[in-house]
């Protein structure tokens, strides 16, 4: 597994899972179970077992990801949150 940040453009992947690990001064709001940060990803589609493709990446701080028919744009540290695993072809 590796994080969705560290793949190239036109590499497709597996979601395995989103990791969302936070210093303790600045606890991850979905942990306490208020939504946030990966009730956001999920409602954008980045599941467990999701398929994905990076189309684009324009610069270091952001990236372009299709998702199903849908296309999400992810910044540099959300990616690097979500592990997946490389598809071959």
């Amino acid at each position: 597994m590796v994080p969705l940040g560290l793949l190239a453009v036109g590499e497709k992947a597996e979601v395995a899972e989103v990791k969302i690990k936070e210093a303790a001064t600045h606890c991850c709001s979905c942990r306490k179970g208020k939504g946030g940060c990966c009730a956001r990803l999920e409602a954008m589609g980045l599941r467990t077992g999701k398929a994905l493709e990076i189309l684009h990446i324009p610069g270091r701080s952001a990236m372009l990801v299709k998702v199903d028919d849908s296309r999400i744009v992810l910044g540099r540290g959300a990616a690097m949150k979500i592990m997946v695993r490389r598809k071959d072809g």
